[in-house]
């Protein structure tokens, strides 16, 4: 039996105090961003010039469109659910807000769009995203369909509907000179641009939720123990609902940002960014059954898959072995994650 340690420090009442032993989620973070630390400073040692400032600045910008993605599957995973549609989202926004940008007397059909203004344009494509989670929650909260076989189904259904619009191809013409400003806006010099900075507010609102609000608890209850949360009185169907709201309308944000990037709706875009997402969730020590990890744990998870990525880059790696890469991480990720924690119980 594990013993409660007692401080040899006393309190202001000459009282021994007792410390609160760290958590087993503080634990499994703190693991994450150790992991983190030492993988860069091995890709410092193996690459040339990796430890540079921008190198590292880089880590983070380029992967903001993952590290929002994976703020909704967090939230998702640790309720005991997935969300595979995301990176389907993430096309069908970006197109939709360019085609309803787009003037209404194009020369062809790819040029022709709906003639709105930008701001709604962007409302708009944000609504339609919005739809695919609202079809998420009921097939998965009213009709109890497995969510994993519903967001694979959604995720086929947004990027469908995009190629359609796209006709398999692209728009890119006949658009606002508005259109690309929140995409390419610079916030801080020329490195750091408006998406990162959605992303970093997006991250710290997320981190605030779980951590300081009843609705971050409840997520944790209801992915923990849903026949305990239900006898709690706890709307889980609600919550859940909710929930891939929330993720669907982060993934509307970052295609409507992407699309405003590259100026261009392409039905392709986001195209394997659901399973980074999870990947990212996983490494960061989320448990895939639920109810455990949290979106600090996820941004190093992000983290370290920046680094193998850029490190395979960098050693000149064929792109192939970075799947395999990510696969490794991933399993050496969950071994050492349940390692630790059935240490820690015994």
């Amino acid at each position: 039996m594990t013993m409660t340690k007692i401080a040899t420090r006393a309190d202001g009442q000459g009282q021994p105090r007792a410390r609160r032993p760290l958590s087993d989620e503080a634990l499994i973070t703190s693991m994450v961003a150790c992991a983190a630390v030492v993988l860069f400073v091995l890709a410092a040692l193996l690459v040339p010039n990796f430890y540079q400032p921008l190198n590292v600045l880089n880590l983070v910008t380029n992967n903001w469109p993952v590290i929002s993605l994976g703020i909704g599957v967090t939230f998702l995973l640790v309720s005991g659910n997935f969300d595979l549609s995301v990176g389907g989202i993430v096309a069908l926004s970006g197109v939709l807000a360019v085609w309803f940008a787009q003037s209404a007397e194009g020369g062809n059909a790819l040029s022709t769009g709906w003639g709105m203004p930008t701001w709604l344009a962007m409302g708009c494509a944000l609504v339609g995203a919005l739809a695919i989670g609202a079809l998420n929650a009921l097939f998965v909260v009213r009709l109890r369909i497995p969510s994993i076989i519903v967001t694979l189904g959604t995720m086929m259904l947004a990027r469908g509907i995009a190629q359609v619009i796209t006709q398999g191809s692209q728009r890119n013409t006949n658009l606002p000179a508005d259109f690309g400003f929140l995409g390419n806006l610079s916030v801080i010099g020329n490195s750091v641009k408006f998406p990162v900075v959605v992303m970093a507010v997006l991250l710290l609102v997320a981190i605030f939720i779980e951590r300081r609000t009843v609705f971050g608890r409840l997520t944790f209850w209801t992915g923990a123990n849903p026949v305990a949360a239900r006898l709690s009185g706890i709307d889980r169907a609600r919550h859940v609902t909710l929930l891939y709201l929330l993720s669907a309308g982060v993934a509307g944000i970052v295609g409507i940002l992407l699309a405003s990037e590259f100026k261009s709706g392409f039905s392709n875009r986001g195209l394997l960014m659901e399973f980074d997402a999870l990947v990212i969730a996983l490494l960061g020590g989320v448990a895939i059954a639920g109810g455990f990890g949290s979106v600090i744990g996820m941004f190093f998870g992000a983290i370290i898959l920046a680094i193998v990525t850029s490190a395979a880059t960098g050693l000149v790696l064929s792109p192939d072995w970075q799947f395999i890469l990510k696969a490794l991480a991933v399993f050496l990720a969950i071994v050492a994650q349940s390692w630790a924690l059935a240490r820690r119980n015994k």
